[in-house]
């Protein structure tokens, strides 16, 4: 009977032996977390469109506002037996005529004229003052001048409310034979005020420089990571001033780096005494931005972590089984952290390079494999473990799509492609063509998948003060 006993009882010895062999304990070294390197990228030259529109009403205000009262004056009527003083007596309209400003000018003129036995033939000398209103019609060419929109005027009519007479001997003598070629005493002055209001009225200069300047400022499109984005000028191109129906257009192009950065916030890189207008015959328009597609370690351990659910790896009785993932980076590696069970136990780390497909918008790891104490252990304890068609199938699930971490970069950039306006008048639109992948970078908090943004950005400028 003790026999039958002992013998049972070495059996179950035996068994609780083998069981307790078939299953390996593995502690192989953490591999360390470290400071990720800062992210470099080669950087495309963009081209921001500026079509500048400067409407007609808004010309005209502000010709209204530089050009008021006195205009023209001479008092001396010794020289040529006519002084002449004009003032400007409504608001000036400005219109388009056949590709030329054409500009209706309301006046009063006090004109002093010294009539004499030279002059009308009669034995008299005086001075006769005439008071009359009418206006003038001026025509501009436009063009553009180192930054202003200039304009060359033209007099070419004068029109007088009642025709100018005297009183001669009883009589009303009609004299406008006698104004109108005075014409050309003030017709310069005239001309020449109306050129510097013009002027100052189209001089966009501070408007594109403040718009420029605000959009050169750095701004923070993710909080949580500290993701800037930083536009960089190189140069600003413009073509001919043209002047359409109700507004004189011209193209504006800057040629610039649109940079993207993670942590501090960069210095702004924008100084406005250095910006030159180059004069070209036709400006492009296409951007190359740079987003960041960000995936934190958590989000990517919990995606891949699910797609090992379920999953065995072995066979017969060497299997195991994966509970969790972790990941992290070390020296420009991905590490993924495994906590095993099954005929193994314990966590082992493997390592690799994330790199990006185009086609499922996933990012997988290349080149996965133990950590080299990892594998050492294994070759020592659990050598089928470390097989590679072990790691292949599990490199096969080391992989996560972040096209939602696209879009979320896409919708960021998008605010500010929307009808932004970062001053007073100025309005920035645009839309993305296309994204293309650059590279995958990590740092100590993400995965960061570097985008090239493809497309097209207009900034107008609408609405003078």
């Amino acid at each position: 009977m003790k026999s039958g006993v002992s013998i049972v009882l070495n059996i179950v010895t035996l068994f609780l032996l083998f069981g307790c062999s078939s299953t390996k304990k593995i502690e192989a070294m953490r591999p360390e977390p470290d400071t990720a390197a800062p992210l470099l990228y080669d950087a495309t030259p963009s081209f921001i469109d500026l079509p500048v529109q400067l409407k007609l009403a808004d010309i005209e205000t502000q010709t209204n506002k530089y050009l008021n009262g006195l205009i023209y004056e001479d008092k001396n009527v010794k020289d040529d037996d006519i002084a002449m003083s004009i003032w400007k007596t409504g608001p000036v309209q400005i219109t388009n005529e056949k590709g030329r400003i054409k500009t209706v000018f309301p006046m009063k003129a006090t004109i002093k004229y010294r009539v004499g036995t030279d002059k009308l033939l009669i034995d008299l000398s005086t001075v006769r003052e005439f008071n009359l209103n009418g206006k003038l019609t001026l025509l501009s060419e436009v063009g553009l001048t180192n930054w202003k929109v200039s304009s060359k005027t033209e007099l070419k009519s004068i029109d007088w409310n009642e025709s100018p007479t005297t009183t001669v001997l009883g009589k009303q003598v009609p004299i406008t034979y006698i104004i109108n070629p005075a014409v050309k005493f003030f017709r310069e002055d005239i001309e020449k005020s109306l050129d510097e209001a013009i002027g100052k009225s189209m001089d966009f200069k501070s408007n594109v420089l403040d718009a420029l300047e605000k959009m050169c400022t750095p701004f923070q499109m993710n909080q949580q990571f500290d993701t800037w984005l930083r536009l960089v000028p190189i140069e600003l191109y413009t073509t001919d001033a043209v002047l359409q129906p109700n507004a004189v257009n011209l193209e504006m192009g800057l040629k610039c780096n649109i940079e993207s950065f993670i942590g501090k916030k960069p210095e702004q890189s924008f100084d406005r005494n250095k910006i030159v207008l180059k004069p070209v015959a036709k400006m492009p328009d296409h951007i190359s931005a740079n987003i960041m597609a960000i995936s934190t370690y958590e989000d990517a351990s919990r995606v891949i972590g699910s797609n090992f659910a379920g999953q065995e790896f072995g066979s017969g009785s060497n299997k195991v089984k994966v509970n969790s993932i972790q990941l992290w980076q070390k020296s420009g590696k991905l590490i993924i952290a495994m906590d095993m069970v099954g005929s193994v136990t314990g966590m082992v780390y493997l390592s690799g390079v994330p790199k990006y497909d185009p086609a499922t918008k996933e990012i997988y790891i290349d080149g996965l494999d133990y950590a080299v104490d990892t594998k050492s252990r294994l070759i020592k304890t659990a050598n089928w473990l470390a097989s590679g068609l072990i790691v292949k199938k599990m490199q096969a699930l080391c992989r996560y799509n972040i096209s939602g971490n696209v879009d979320d970069a896409k919708k960021s950039i998008m605010t500010y492609l929307n009808n932004y306006s970062p001053v007073k008048g100025v309005f920035v639109n645009g839309n993305i063509q296309s994204i293309d992948f650059q590279k995958v970078s990590l740092t100590d908090r993400a995965i960061i998948a570097l985008m090239s943004v493809n497309g097209k950005i207009d900034v107008k400028i609408d609405g003078l003060d």
